[in-house]
């Protein structure tokens, strides 16, 4: 099992609910390809550094997770398509 991490930039317009359930939706697209989310980081809203879809903010998390290597090819392929998610990267971390 290899450790990564999910960064995610989510849309500032959304209600606390609303945003907490594109977190959990990106979550459960990695524990259904066998991943282990090992932390969750939340560092809240931020200014981004360029406009994206006519935004100034947004706000940012970082999952933390171990999964086989296919994995954040998977979770790249759903997470691309969710509405909300501004941007998004998944990182191999090292040992």
């Amino acid at each position: 099992m290899n450790k990564y991490e999910l960064a995610l930039v989510v849309s500032a317009k959304l209600e606390d609910e609303a945003r907490d359930a594109v977190v959990e939706k990106a979550k459960s697209y990695i524990t259904r390809y066998n991943g282990v989310i090992t932390e969750v980081e939340e560092w809240g809203k931020k200014k981004l550094a360029y406009e994206i879809q006519k935004m100034h903010e947004g706000f940012y998390y970082f999952i933390q997770f171990e999964a086989d290597s296919q994995c954040p090819a998977e979770i790249e392929r759903h997470v691309r398509i969710m509405d909300n998610v501004l941007r998004y990267l998944v990182v191999k971390k090292e040992a």
